[in-house]
């Protein structure tokens, strides 16, 4: 077993579950990383007694303890109801049956539980055959309706396990995307976008695209790129790779982005740079998703030039050399470092003396 074994807990209630990916990844044959645990009933008032209590959420009937110097969270059985469609859903019930908790989640193969006890895999939805058949299929017709990240969620989904959303939830996700509400968390939005473009994958991106999924973020028609983005990021490793595939949008306004990230959209150049010395002077504070996006959006071979010949290139001369040559420190100081940073782009093994032969040319 992968990723049940990680923790010991004696009970012999049968009320406590595995819920959810850890019992999909396990029947699955992957590892699984997360280990949350439902209890039928209240969960803060009986798991407390399994370890040292870290952490409590009454609001959701959730408590963290640690067992065995790892933090486990338990959650109450709950059900829940969306008051506003496509924001955070509230809880109705804590303490209800399993049935009517695994019915709140997005899809069947997500819908599994199994015993700590006995180890007893419960299936109210169907999901071990969709499981099997490599099926994603959501639980009730309004779920794309309350939460449209799940849509996301299944392309994610889809993506790491070659699953296919069946006949019904595409109609589904199709009829939802013709007819969008824009009034939704797109702080939800963003988390599922973050982790699916995460996983650096040109077929998912292009399935976005395709199935019009990149419409829950914008308004605007967006074309596929003919760059390969997966090849870019796999080349040069930028931080943020979700940004680099969904920075291709253009409009993100929507997305509660920080500052680094608006920054680094804001900085991406509209049109060609004709030369080396426009590409140096454009990306030197950038940046490399901003070159990543320049590269898709505008000029993939000037992107990798500047980051393949140039990014590394730097002129030795300093303003204290300047002094020295008994050039006053003045706006023409910046003059000589550009003009010698242009010879230098031409040719990179210029040593110290030969910047400092090239001041001796300039016209002040």
């Amino acid at each position: 077993m992968l990723g049940m074994n990680i923790i010991n807990i004696k009970d012999n209630s049968n009320k406590l579950f595995y819920i959810g990916g850890v019992v999909r990844d396990e029947l699955l044959g992957k590892e699984s990383f997360d280990i949350d645990i439902t209890y039928v009933g209240n969960a803060i008032e009986y798991c407390a007694k399994f370890g040292e209590v870290v952490q409590i959420n009454p609001d959701f009937g959730t408590i963290r303890v640690n067992v065995d110097g790892k933090d486990v969270d338990f959650a109450s059985t709950r059900s829940e109801k969306y008051p506003k469609k496509g924001h955070l859903p509230v809880v109705e019930k804590i303490g209800c049956s399993l049935k009517e908790d695994v019915m709140r989640r997005d899809f069947s193969v997500n819908a599994l539980a199994k015993s700590v006890t006995t180890g007893e895999i419960v299936d109210y939805t169907g999901g071990l055959d969709d499981l099997k058949n490599g099926k994603l299929r959501v639980l009730y017709d309004e779920s794309f309706v309350d939460d449209p990240t799940r849509i996301i969620r299944g392309l994610k989904f889809a993506v790491r396990f070659g699953f296919e959303l069946d006949k019904h939830t595409r109609c589904l996700q199709e009829k939802y995307l013709a007819n969008i509400n824009y009034d939704m968390s797109y702080k939800r939005v963003k988390k599922e976008l973050v982790e699916t473009f995460s996983l650096n994958s040109q077929d998912a991106f292009n399935r976005f695209i395709d199935e019009n999924i990149y419409k829950l973020v914008t308004e605007d028609f967006v074309e596929l790129p003919v760059v390969n983005i997966e090849k870019l990021v796999c080349d040069y490793n930028p931080e943020f790779i979700w940004l680099v595939y969904a920075g291709v949008l253009r409009d993100l306004s929507r997305l509660p982005l920080t500052k680094i990230e608006q920054k680094i959209l804001d900085d991406v150049p509209k049109n060609i740079l004709q030369s080396d010395f426009e590409l140096y002077k454009m990306f030197e504070n950038s940046r490399i998703e901003t070159v990543l996006l320049y590269g898709i959006l505008v000029d993939e071979k000037g992107a990798r030039h500047y980051l393949d010949d140039l990014r590394n290139i730097r002129i030795s001369v300093t303003g204290k050399d300047l002094q020295k040559l008994n050039i006053p420190p003045s706006s023409k100081y910046q003059v000589i470092f550009d003009e010698i940073l242009k010879h230098k782009l031409k040719n990179p093994r210029m040593t110290k003396e030969d910047e400092i032969k090239i001041i001796d040319y300039l016209d002040f």
